[in-house]
């Protein structure tokens, strides 16, 4: 019954982000499903993400963080940007770039700071960047072994020099 959480009453008492970590952590700790033989619920939950925030302006390379926990080894990462659809911002498996389905605005401006993804680090260098790349980032890392991905969010503000 999560959409009858007042959500508006909680942002007047607290910011935006505060009321979106309580939706997203209710979402996601307490999604439950009723079987109708035995009435049992069962819970789901995902890893708990690491979020940032992070402001560049125009035109400069800016590294989005993202390491695998423990420093386990990635077998693969996605990072998506909230407002494309189906499109990516960059996919890397298989040692190497899947390219099919990256957004064009991404294509030739991002690089991950390790290819070989030692110790987990999996962080994004997206170059040049634009007022159109502010947005919010999500890093999704696979490990092998691991039935979860980890999940890091990133909140990217580019402002004009100065603000």
């Amino acid at each position: 019954y999560l959409h009858l959480f007042p959500c508006q009453a909680i942002k007047l008492l607290f910011d935006f982000t505060f009321c979106l970590h309580i939706w997203v952590l209710l979402s996601c700790l307490l999604h439950t499903a009723m079987t109708h033989a035995n009435k049992s619920i069962l819970l789901f939950s995902l890893p708990v993400s690491d979020e940032k925030v992070l402001k560049a302006e125009p035109r400069q390379n800016v590294t989005l963080p993202c390491r695998a926990p423990d420093k386990n080894p990635a077998i693969a990462v996605e990072w998506t940007k909230s407002d494309l659809r189906a499109e990516h911002v960059l996919l890397y498996r298989d040692e190497q770039f899947d390219i099919d389905d990256q957004h064009p605005s991404f294509k030739n401006r991002v690089d991950l700071q390790d290819r070989q993804m030692k110790d987990g680090d999996v962080s994004l260098i997206l170059n040049n960047v634009t007022i159109n790349d502010t947005g919010t980032y999500k890093c999704h890392v696979f490990m092998r072994g691991s039935k979860t991905d980890h999940i890091s969010i990133i909140h990217l503000h580019v402002v004009p020099p100065g603000e």
